[in-house]
């Protein structure tokens, strides 16, 4: 029999195992993040050298460097770093806004695009450009659409996407329907925003309807500078919110019961979360178009790496987010060259496959 010494010794070597796994863990978890951001870096330089014009570094550094007087100064700084910026952001920015949707819908499938959230901010925007007068349509150039009035696009986007939310969300308070009813709310939202869009072009002059179309397919060659700060604005806000409550989000993973028991106001929670996860999407969209699958791939892909824990889920969906968007988009520009894809075209073919398998996981279950 031990003695009262023996399980006080016994406790503390415990404790001491048990403290020395968990920061062992906790340096595992911190090593990957560098092992995710360094690719990205590598991919971001390697996007710049992607395109009609092959750069080499030198020549990228010349660029980088000389800005508007050297040779290769315009093609990097107004095309590919722009460009390569976009694709950033905007993986950032759906990777993470797919991770808090996931949480707080308790909803593996959920995402900005699988419910109904991008394209609700497609409408919006569609009705700006074709209704309100907001673009500009053009036959010339490598874009079918100028954007005048950023601004009333981003707004009707924002309030599209906002209908959405609301619908998903008295589904989910008044109804208590199961994540593939979710699943199923969104499609019929996609289909009634698709449908919507469509009828707002049958009254459109047929140049309108050309740029709402090219516009919708989801292309990070239309964002410049201007539309790089807007979307980084737009996303940083939000992302400083979501690392502040890192705690609450995981306290939400185990029921609504013990995250309030532990303080956590879900209701607003909840619902302070959609709303900035549709800003994210409204704008991003607005400038982008449609780009679906990354706000569903890059979470769940951490996840099987690293676990649910949001202190490293949240900067690391958005590393991996970025990075699936560079490589989506560098695949884009080189699979059919001198054609250029629209990135929602890959990242669609890359996402269906991971929504198949976690919709038979769940089914599963």
């Amino acid at each position: 029999m031990q003695t009262k010494e023996n399980r006080v010794v016994s406790f503390r070597s415990y404790s001491k195992d048990i403290n020395e796994q968990y920061i062992g863990l906790l340096w595992k978890k911190l090593a990957f993040g560098f092992f995710i951001f360094l690719p990205l870096c590598l991919v971001f330089i390697f996007s710049l050298s992607v395109g009609s014009l092959e750069l080499s570094i030198t020549e990228i550094i010349e660029g980088l460097l000389s800005r508007t007087n050297g040779e290769f100064g315009h093609v990097i700084w107004n095309i590919r770093l722009a460009r390569a910026v976009a694709a950033s952001i905007a993986g950032a920015g759906l990777a993470v806004t797919g991770a808090i949707i996931q949480n707080v819908l308790k909803n593996p499938l959920a995402s900005p695009f699988t419910i109904g959230i991008s394209q609700g901010a497609a409408f919006g925007a569609a009705f700006a450009i074709i209704v309100l007068g907001a673009g500009q349509t053009h036959m010339t150039g490598n874009e079918m659409v100028t954007v005048k009035n950023p601004y009333i696009i981003t707004s009707s986007a924002f309030l599209g996407s906002l209908l959405s939310v609301a619908f998903i969300l008295s589904l989910s308070y008044l109804k208590r329907v199961s994540p593939e009813s979710i699943i199923l709310a969104g499609v019929a939202l996609s289909a009634f925003f698709g449908a919507a869009t469509m009828f707002l072009q049958y009254f459109a002059s047929d140049i309108q309807v050309a740029a709402t179309v090219f516009w919708t397919f989801g292309d990070i060659g239309k964002a410049g500078w201007k539309e790089n700060l807007l979307m980084l604005f737009a996303f940083l806000l939000p992302f400083v919110y979501f690392v502040s409550i890192r705690w609450d989000l995981n306290a939400l993973q185990w029921g609504d019961e013990t995250a309030q028991s532990l303080g956590v106001g879900v209701h607003r929670l909840r619902i302070l979360s959609m709303i900035l996860c549709s800003a994210v999407v409204a704008v991003i969209t607005s400038f982008l178009g449609i780009i679906g699958f990354v706000g569903l791939i890059s979470p769940h892909i951490i996840r099987l790496i690293i676990g649910g824990d949001y202190r490293f889920l949240i900067p690391y969906s958005a590393f991996f987010g970025a990075l699936f968007l560079l490589v989506s988009d560098i695949i884009a520009r080189t699979i059919m060259a001198p054609v250029v894809l629209p990135v929602g075209i890959i990242t669609s073919f890359a996402g269906v496959p991971m929504f198949l398998y976690l919709l038979i996981k769940m089914r599963g279950t």
